[in-house]
């Protein structure tokens, strides 16, 4: 269960129901994820992080399944149950295959083992590196 709780929309006030409203609109959808629930009980929270999510989310020089592969792999980095579910379905709406999320998975896995191996090891940056 959520700390505060989830604010649902019949129960939200009019600035958070403006936040809902714009999240189903730009998403093309009827349903708020709990994640925006649980922000909704501080609603400068919601909307800083809706209006930077869909900033930051948007076309660009990256296409939108790249994004949420990318998304996926930070949250499958950090361990973040919630994300790993929310960003797959989203990749997976935007196409992604079984074999594209298994190649992810073994992306992310052999990063965070060598970014653990050069932290124990402490390897000095190779000056060509930083050109």
């Amino acid at each position: 269960m959520a700390t505060l709780g989830l604010v649902e929309y019949k129960d939200a006030t009019p600035e958070v129901r403006a936040v809902y409203d714009d999240i189903m609109a730009t998403r093309k959808t009827d349903f708020i994820n709990n994640f925006w629930k649980a922000l909704a009980n501080d609603p400068a929270t919601l909307r800083r992080t809706w209006e930077s999510i869909k900033q930051i989310m948007a076309p660009g020089a990256l296409d939108a399944l790249t994004k949420e592969m990318i998304y996926l792999a930070v949250s499958a980095s950090n361990q973040c149950p919630y994300c790993i579910a929310s960003h797959t379905a989203a990749a997976r709406n935007k196409g992604m295959t079984d074999a594209q999320f298994a190649e992810i998975m073994a992306v992310v896995g052999m990063a965070n083992e060598t970014n653990r191996l050069v932290s124990g090891y402490q390897v000095e940056i190779d000056e060509r590196f930083r050109t």
